[in-house]
């Protein structure tokens, strides 16, 4: 190996593709590719999202109706029949907190969690929610548990 035969590596040089705009010699100057006028040969061009050529856009076509309510409160819902599969599952044994149930995957740690009444518990738990609706919270005291609101 001397001089003569020195080499980059394999894969290490790239070759970059021809640069336009740089004069009538480099054979890419003039209009640099781009063509005559319109906007898309204009410097700082970028089309806006669901632009359609002028044509007026899909999003403006369609009818806009109903209402959506800026300070709605999602909740993710959890069943009675969930919570009594863990416990046969032995994944829970007396309490239930959010904690627990972001553990298990039931939600995540950003949600907020409201206990629904499907199905039968026979387990005493002691369940801590965000909300519950009554015949959840029924269920669970009959049960001989205790709903906890966080």
């Amino acid at each position: 190996m001397d001089l003569s035969n020195l080499k980059p590596a394999e894969g290490s040089v790239q070759r970059q593709g021809k640069r336009v705009g740089r004069g009538q010699g480099s054979g890419k100057g003039g209009t640099a590719s781009r063509g005559h006028k319109g906007a898309k040969s204009r410097s700082g061009y970028s089309k806006k999202l669901g632009f359609e050529g002028g044509q007026m856009p899909l999003q403006r076509r369609v009818p806009k109706f109903g209402f959506k309510n800026i300070n709605r409160k999602e909740y993710q819902g959890v069943n009675l029949d969930t919570l009594q599969q863990l416990v046969d599952n032995k994944k829970i044994k007396d309490a239930v907190d959010f904690d627990t149930m972001v553990s298990l995957r039931l939600a995540r740690k950003n949600e907020m969690v409201k206990i629904l009444g499907r199905g039968e518990l026979k387990a005493k738990l002691k369940v801590s929610a965000h909300k519950f609706t009554a015949s959840a919270k029924a269920a669970i005291e009959a049960a001989g548990g205790e709903a906890v609101t966080l």
